[in-house]
């Protein structure tokens, strides 16, 4: 039996909207960005969250195998970002896989590619969150270089490994006309991404700004229209075209 440790921040245990299916989603704590309309901030801290085994949480995802079979689902790893913690990562995803479960990983790519690599193997599916494509735009979001995300979406081309992307819409911050045209179009380059999804802004986890003591910018900031987003949606279905 493994005894690999991780620190997590929560579990999910039907979720909907992080893969296919239903899905047991594994928030890992720990992460180097600090996006400015994170609905998880308090995932942000390394040292905080709880600690998990690799078996403690291969026994709690084995009691909903039934649910996610019937689904056609699987277990994804989100975060914070997975990513950051590779050992434990990729003890868990391997039990999984063992198991014959569908694999899913979420993460911003933001990791060297040598310490991701390893983690690839036991994944079926890349959840690739892209902030933004213009440098200073994707800085000011999350207040890290984009360069390193970007390698990590050509190696995911390289190898061949099912994508999908995910950008989330935010006005006055993301929804740039030549940010999001240039976005699209590198995805468009990317023949293994096999869906884009267009996340509206929300401001459900204000409170735990709050909560934390930490500035929200975002405060003012309005969700999205639904023109806005059909407009967008339409830039990356033109490019990919």
């Amino acid at each position: 039996m493994s005894e690999t440790c991780g620190r997590i921040h929560s579990i999910e245990t039907c979720g909907a909207v992080d893969g296919p299916g239903i899905r047991f989603v594994v928030f890992t704590q720990g992460c180097p960005l600090r996006c400015q309309y994170c609905h998880n901030p308090d995932s942000r801290d390394f040292k905080a969250g709880r600690k998990a085994t690799v078996d403690e949480l291969i026994e709690e995802i084995q009691k909903y195998r039934s649910f996610m079979e019937f689904s056609g689902g699987g277990v994804t790893l989100s975060g914070g970002e997975p990513c950051a913690q590779p050992k434990f990562t990729t003890a868990l995803l391997k039990k999984c896989k063992e198991l014959g479960l569908h694999t899913a990983l979420d993460t911003s790519g933001y990791v060297p590619l040598d310490i991701t690599a390893p983690i690839l193997e036991y994944v079926d599916l890349v959840l690739l969150d892209i902030k933004s494509f213009i440098p200073e735009v994707y800085k000011e979001v999350t207040s890290v270089d984009i360069e390193p995300t970007l390698l990590f979406a050509e190696h995911l081309k390289k190898i061949g490994k099912p994508t999908w992307i995910r950008f989330v819409l935010v006005p006055g911050l993301t929804d740039g006309e030549e940010n999001i045209r240039g976005l699209a179009r590198f995805v468009a380059t990317l023949d293994n991404v096999e869906r884009v999804e267009v996340l509206p802004f929300h401001q459900m986890g204000e409170y735990k700004w709050t909560q934390l003591g930490i500035e929200y910018k975002l405060k003012d900031t309005e969700p999205p229209t639904q023109e806005l987003i059909d407009h967008v949606n339409a830039i990356f279905d033109e490019e990919r075209r």
